[in-house]
């Protein structure tokens, strides 16, 4: 386990807040809560791999077991740059100038990658989009950079 004290004693604070019944056991339906309130962002995958379950009440763990998943999700960060993200956007900027249709960008959310519900991108769109022009043209720059700065409702 590759964790400074600093870590240690973050990792051991965000298990705290995930322990609801006071009994220093975590539900692993928590386990990606906790890690993102960690500033980690584990993929649905890395989630489950490392034991988080769908379902409450199938599986707890205690703070020395979820340590070394903190060190493993940690050591795994492998999130793209701003720049990689713009030059995914200019894909979809057919006029070369920086912006891209609305509709366009709340379908990637819901439909690429780790697919989101409804409420999470007009969620997202509403704390992180400037609003559409008369073309329902929006900037992707300055989202992508309310995106990655975050924190938006819901997230923590």
């Amino acid at each position: 386990m590759d964790l400074s004290a600093r870590d240690i004693e973050r990792g051991k604070f965000a298990f705290s807040i995930y322990d609801f019944e006071g009994n220093e056991t975590m539900d692993m339906f928590y386990l990606g809560d906790c890690l993102r309130a960690l500033n980690l962002n584990p993929t649905l995958a890395q989630i489950e791999k490392m034991g988080g379950t769908k379902k409450k009440g199938e599986k707890k763990i205690k703070a020395d077991e979820f340590l070394p998943i903190f060190s493993q999700i940690k050591k795994e960060k492998d999130e793209g740059t701003i720049e990689d993200f713009i030059e995914c956007m200019k894909l979809y900027d057919k006029s070369d100038n920086g912006t891209m249709v609305f509709a366009e960008l709340q379908h990637i959310l819901m439909a690429l990658g780790e697919r989101l519900e409804e409420k999470e991108v007009d969620d997202i769109l509403a704390a992180c989009c400037d609003p559409e022009d008369d073309d329902g043209m929006i900037p992707y720059k300055p989202f992508l950079n309310r995106l990655l700065a975050g924190p938006y409702p819901d997230q923590q």
